[in-house]
């Protein structure tokens, strides 16, 4: 069995062939997948796509980095009325992005403590992501880990130093389609990283892995990713697929 730890399989990209998508990822291993949201304007489609595949597809609720503006606060307020209202299985998808800009780079970090202490109370794991701010989001996991956080830095991207000081923190590290990228660079270092630390991911509809990077991605894809794994750490697709899956077990919980 495979776990897709981080996919979008509710947006709008996989209304007119969900059922198909998720027949493609069965055949090839995928049996359980985990759903972040995005911002207010998901939960619905969100919790609908979770309601329709029950015991395969398992909702994480959070407001994503590049959905803070002006009206954050009301955003934030959706999400924890959400949060109140069903239960969840991460506070997801999370964590800082300055790659389009930095206007609301206050707001990302108040947002981003607010949901990490949200993570803490309900003791569920946090899906982090992490674009162009690695030295911000691990100051702020320093400043907020008292021993009740874990969870995944989603799509690692990082150093092998940020990599070690990751796994210090109780965080996995999210393998997604970059490992299969001529300029990934974590296939460099990946094989000093102890593979119980990794869970796979895809992403989808994003980050589409080789050989089909600038397709629409899809779970079924992970394959790629398992095989690539395989190939770093010398072993077998079906013993990393095994690991994995043990691996998201242990952050994310049973998934039943």
């Amino acid at each position: 069995m495979i776990i897709d730890t981080h996919t979008h399989l509710f947006v709008k990209q996989f209304d007119k062939d969900r059922d198909e998508t998720v027949r493609r990822a069965k055949d090839v291993g995928v049996e359980k997948f985990l759903l972040p949201n995005i911002d207010s304007s998901t939960i619905d489609r969100l919790l609908r796509t979770a309601d329709a595949y029950p015991g395969e597809m398992f909702p994480m609720m959070g407001l994503h980095p590049t959905s803070v503006k002006e009206n954050y606060r009301e955003e934030l307020a959706r999400i924890e009325k959400a949060l109140s209202e069903r239960p969840y299985y991460g506070i997801g998808e999370i964590g800082m992005d300055f790659y389009w800009d930095t206007a609301f780079a206050k707001e990302q970090e108040e947002v981003f403590r607010t949901q990490l202490n949200w993570a803490k109370e309900l003791d569920l794991p946090v899906s982090i992501h992490i674009r162009e701010t690695f030295p911000q989001v691990l100051r702020i996991l320093r400043e907020e880990q008292d021993g009740r956080l874990r969870g995944v830095l989603h799509c690692f991207t990082g150093t092998y130093e940020q990599a070690l000081e990751a796994l210090d923190l109780n965080m996995w590290l999210g393998i997604g389609g970059v490992v299969t990228f001529k300029n990934g660079k974590i296939d460099r270092f990946l094989d000093r990283i102890p593979v119980e630390r990794l869970v796979v991911e895809t992403d989808a509809p994003w980050l589409t892995p080789a050989p089909y990077r600038g397709k629409r991605n899809e779970p079924a894809y992970i394959k790629f990713i398992v095989d690539k794994l395989a190939e770093i750490y010398g072993t077998t697709p079906k013993e990393i697929a095994c690991l994995t899956t043990h691996n998201a077990m242990d952050v994310f919980g049973e998934l039943e």
